[in-house]
């Protein structure tokens, strides 16, 4: 059968319509494809109220981000294992009391990406390994645990809750902390004894607080502290005055390798300060510091930015399993060379920074 001719109005109507379904029609596929993934809302203990990638399942939204390599947030029923969070709404936490399970798994699955997202965004990283696997992370971990420590086995980390206050362990600063010694492991391997034990702890110091300073979070704001944020009594440690918490030392001396790894990482921690910030008194997200140096010096920093990347650059580039403080100091100067010529006025001021945390 001959079909008749259409008026050119009528060829156009039918290949706009044409057009029309084929645009629907991809518009649905990829509605199909990317709808799993959500963007929710979370109301944390420690960061306010935060966006969330979550994952739906088609009848529940579950605390599971396929974009950062399929992280996952488990609640541990203050026992060991876990249950991956689901919620109906993708409204999460309630009001951000520790009372509300929820609201400590907001922490950890926000704070999981922000680290995420500085290694991968600042560092080049891409994932706590290197090979684009996201971490699990499970909180309420045992009964008032006031720890939180990386399980290598399992490539998880894991959060207690403080008994004393309620709060939740995954802040910013911890998170950050306790995932860069799963980078310490996949890259440096610093053993965790003796002066590089010092050292895989000082690392996770730096760049968890790189790593909160980087989040910008209004509520959790950028500072020298390690998880001042949980403990009524104050933060666990610093870095500007690192013996200021009772406990670490500012200085490098002979018998640093007897202390434990806390204690001795002091003057990695006040390394990077000094690097960072410079020496003597300063207010930095209106917060006072006043670091002191060994020698009297007085230091100006290069900013936390150069100093991140320098650090970073050592760890994964220099050191190994058995680099102590002296090698560390060489590692970091090969890194300045790298990024900024030996010439540098980075260069002199990593030198001069380790010569005022008694490193030479």
């Amino acid at each position: 059968m001959t079909h008749p001719t259409s008026s050119p109005r009528t060829r156009l109507a039918v290949l706009l319509g044409a057009a029309a379904v084929m645009t629907v029609t991809a518009a649905t596929a990829t509605a199909a494809t990317a709808a799993p993934r959500s963007t929710g809302t979370g109301h944390s203990q420690h960061a306010g109220t935060v966006p969330l990638t979550t994952y739906f399942t088609g009848s529940a939204y579950q605390l599971r981000d396929t974009t950062r390599g399929n992280q996952r947030t488990l609640d541990a029923m203050n026992q060991t294992g876990g249950t991956l969070f689901t919620d109906p709404d993708n409204d999460w936490g309630g009001t951000g009391a520790p009372a509300d399970r929820q609201s400590a798994g907001v922490d950890a699955h926000y704070a999981t990406a922000v680290t995420w997202d500085f290694y991968k965004g600042v560092l080049g990283r891409n994932g706590i390994r290197g090979d684009g696997t996201g971490v699990t992370s499970r909180v309420h971990y045992g009964s008032n645990y006031p720890n939180a420590f990386w399980d290598p086995s399992c490539s998880c980390a894991n959060y207690g809750d403080d008994p004393a206050t309620g709060r939740t362990l995954a802040t910013l600063d911890i998170v950050g902390h306790e995932l860069t010694h799963g980078v310490v492991a996949a890259t440096a391997g610093l053993a965790y004894s003796g002066e590089p034990g010092a050292l895989n702890e000082g690392t996770a110091d730096i760049l968890g607080t790189s790593i909160e300073f980087f989040a910008d979070n209004a509520t959790d704001v950028g500072d020298y502290f390690i998880g001042e944020r949980v403990f009524a009594d104050g933060s666990l440690r610093r870095m500007d005055h690192p013996s200021l918490d009772g406990h670490s030392r500012d200085y490098w001396s002979s018998d640093i390798g007897t202390l434990d790894p806390y204690a001795a990482s002091g003057p990695a921690r006040h390394f990077f300060y000094l690097l960072a910030e410079g020496s003597g008194p300063k207010e930095i997200n209106k917060i006072s510091y006043d670091s002191p140096t060994y020698d009297g010096s007085k230091l100006l920093g290069i900013g936390r930015d150069k100093a991140v990347r320098i650090w970073y650059r050592a760890l994964s580039t220099y050191m190994t399993s058995t680099t102590n403080y002296a090698r560390a100091r060489t590692a970091t100067l090969r890194a300045a060379a790298d990024l900024y010529g030996p010439g540098s006025v980075e260069y002199g001021r990593v030198a001069a920074a380790w010569t005022a945390v008694n490193v030479r």
